[in-house]
């Protein structure tokens, strides 16, 4: 597991085997040679190379190359990637800093890796305009939106919308104030309201209606492994 106040970097190869994960920091992508087919939270997009992929904490995505892909992976727990684009804004400098580290991860030649992290982040783009002369988000509010709304699929854009936010600024936010990113709040949300719906003896299949689960399988696998 990521400390939490070290970024870490490493090269990674992926090949035809199909993967699946989340992780708890964030994940940027760098692409050094083929390309690597992704999708993130439902949403497909890839990385090749001189491409590059901000992923949000406890975001879920798929990856697979069928052809067979390198990249550069930056762990990172710096906050400040939630105020970032997914993609870079400045390719070409992103992509000269990202070939060195590369290059000096296989080389063995010594680099600073906190300041290596600052760098691709400087060169990635600016962070947001998030002033403190901001709005708070009704939570409380939202949330009990959210509950009204489970038996339908709801993504990032339906609760920025909700908080009169951009999807990139609703995503810092929900970072900053609840510790992860929108889709698992969603998440834990659907599974909080189905076992409250289950201790109220409701049948399987109703609760999966009434939280968005495909069917009732999937529903009885998710709080299986809530409770492992």
């Amino acid at each position: 597991m990521l400390k939490r106040d070290a970024p870490h970097w490493s090269i990674r190869t992926y090949g035809p085997s199909p993967g699946s994960h989340a992780h708890d920091h964030f994940q940027v992508l760098w692409g050094l040679e083929g390309r690597l087919e992704l999708e993130v939270e439902g949403k497909g997009t890839r990385v090749g190379a001189g491409q590059g992929l901000v992923i949000t904490p406890g975001d879920k995505h798929d990856f697979e190359s069928l052809r067979g892909s390198r990249c550069l992976i930056l762990d990172s727990p710096d906050l400040g990637w939630s105020s970032r684009d997914c993609l870079p804004r400045f390719a070409k400098a992103s992509n000269l800093l990202a070939q060195y580290i590369a290059e000096a991860i296989e080389q063995n030649i010594p680099f600073d890796a906190g300041q290596a992290a600052f760098l691709l982040a400087q060169s990635w783009g600016p962070m947001s305009q998030m002033t403190r002369a901001r709005r708070d988000v009704d939570w409380q509010g939202l949330s009990l939106w959210v509950k009204e709304h489970l038996s339908r699929p709801l993504s990032v854009g339906d609760l920025a919308a909700k908080a009169c936010l951009s999807d990139s600024q609703f995503r810092a936010r929900c970072v900053e104030a609840l510790g992860c990113s929108p889709m698992q709040w969603i998440r834990r949300l659907r599974l909080e309201q189905a076992q409250r719906l289950r201790l109220q003896g409701m049948s399987v299949a109703e609760v999966a209606n009434r939280t968005g689960y495909d069917s009732p399988s999937a529903l009885t696998a998710a709080l299986r492994r809530l409770k492992s």
